[in-house]
């Protein structure tokens, strides 16, 4: 505990192999777990709000899978590696996917008034999205198959110091924009006639959310591959910590119980089965899924009263 104080603080090189695990390991990818965490976390409340809906999320509605899929097609048949894509083109190639997936699941709702059959419809989006995901990744070299396999499924294990730079210039203005909506976002809850009495545009306000909701989406994708269940399970969890909906006090609550969320997720994912590293997104369905079973059963229960 010393050594990692002495190396943390006072920048102690005289253990070469501690100082590198701390500086160019641990920290960036803590530091990486927890913006990705705040970002994937408050694109979850987005999207719910977007839909009014709790059980809505970036991985459920199948956001997150366009994402992957089309980030797999640049690294398998653009750049044939998957470690040579640069960042920002990462990041546009997974928001386009993104805002793809999305507008695709919106198109076919459309014609879906249940706001359960549409929920079913980016469910299967997501799966045929993976299962070309999954396909196209037997396509990539043989030295990639397995990096490729192992994103997909999520990871902070490749995080650098770059990367978290290149993600907080994103994250944080994304945030503050977010931040600044939240009193047009609170009348948008009690309805889009309501909104739109106080003066909100709602169109271009559903516009704004689904970018929002993409660019955050994007940018976890192109860092750590798609995470499940934390964009539904933690704004749920904010709701039951604050007692509210009210967005100016749910959209830091999120943020910041996302971070600690997939912070400790990672933990887990590291340290459960060591020295084998468990996947991010296994370590969240495990703890994420069931809160949207609860979810849905006191959203079924709530509709038979």
């Amino acid at each position: 505990m010393q050594k990692i104080f002495s190396v943390l603080f006072y920048g102690d090189t005289s253990d070469p192999a501690a100082y590198n695990i701390l500086w160019k390991i641990r920290l960036p990818r803590i530091a990486l777990a927890a913006l990705l965490g705040g970002a994937l976390s408050l694109s979850g409340f987005l999207i719910q709000t977007f839909f009014r809906n709790p059980i809505a999320g970036p991985f459920v509605l199948g956001i997150s899978s366009g994402a992957k899929l089309f980030l797999t097609v640049a690294a398998v048949f653009l750049y044939g590696a998957a470690g040579s894509l640069p960042p920002l083109f990462t990041v546009l190639v997974s928001l386009i996917g993104a805002l793809l997936s999305i507008l695709l699941v919106l198109g076919i709702g459309v014609r879906v008034k249940n706001m359960s059959a549409l929920l079913v419809i980016g469910i299967m989006v997501s799966y045929i999205c993976s299962a070309l995901t999954d396909i196209l990744i037997q396509f990539a070299n043989d030295a990639d198959i397995a990096s490729l396999t192992h994103w997909s499924h999520g990871s902070f294990s490749a995080a650098t110091f770059a990367d978290v730079r290149f993600s907080a210039f994103i994250i944080f203005p994304a945030l503050i924009l977010t931040f600044l909506f939240s009193k047009p976002m609170g009348a948008y809850l009690y309805g889009e006639g309501y909104a739109h009495s106080l003066g909100v545009n709602v169109r271009a306000f559903r516009v704004l959310l689904v970018l929002l909701t993409g660019v955050l989406s994007s940018v976890v994708v192109a860092f750590a591959g798609p995470i499940s269940f934390v964009g539904v399970a933690v704004p749920h969890i904010s709701r039951r910590l604050l007692k509210t909906q009210k967005p100016i006090w749910m959209i830091p609550a999120t943020f910041l119980c996302g971070a600690l969320f997939c912070v400790l997720c990672d933990l887990f994912a590291r340290t459960l089965f060591a020295p084998t590293e468990l996947s991010i997104s296994t370590v969240t369905s495990v703890l994420g899924a069931p809160i949207v079973i609860r979810l849905m059963a006191l959203g079924r229960r709530k509709n038979e009263i």
